[in-house]
């Protein structure tokens, strides 16, 4: 189907108890607080606090070099404080699966993402992906594990 599928998945102990973690992460209005301003970041859609399979959720973005994009998502499959997946439905990526897991750990919560997508265009996207976006994507997920050190206001521990 895609050849040129890349995965990156993230780890991080946050200090805090699972429902807490969950609240904060599950509510989609709390996208904007854990993303980089640099992204121009908006959602679009009015989102329910409380996540559900089926939801869907518009935004607006500036993913690459600028360039405004409207991106759909839709959160697939949700085990209230285990886990949540969304899709994208439209956007800037060929492909878009990304999967969010909290754990219990000693010191708090063990919190996964997996992420798996595909670039656009093809060639030319997987030339992109190895020289830009990849790196960016890495970028988003370092700049939301300091914020959710600072939300959480404690000292978090990425693996």
């Amino acid at each position: 189907m895609w050849t040129n599928l890349t995965q990156i998945q993230r780890k991080q102990i946050i200090h805090t108890d699972r429902d807490s973690l969950w609240k904060f992460m599950s509510d989609p209005n709390n996208l904007g607080k854990i993303t980089p301003e640099w992204m121009l970041f908006k959602i679009t859609s009015k989102p329910e606090k409380n996540m559900y399979a089926g939801m869907i959720i518009t935004y607006k973005v500036t993913p690459i070099l600028n360039i405004p994009m409207k991106w759909v998502t839709e959160i697939t499959h949700m085990d209230k404080g285990n886990f949540f997946i969304d899709v994208q439905r439209f956007g800037p990526y060929k492909f878009w699966h990304h999967q969010h897991v909290f754990l219990n750990h000693p010191k708090g919560v063990l919190m996964k993402d997996i992420i798996t997508y595909a670039p656009p265009l093809s060639l030319f996207g997987t030339i992109l992906n190895n020289l830009i976006i990849k790196k960016r994507i890495n970028k988003i997920f370092d700049y939301r594990e300091r914020e959710i050190n600072k939300i959480f206001n404690s000292k978090s521990e990425i693996l």
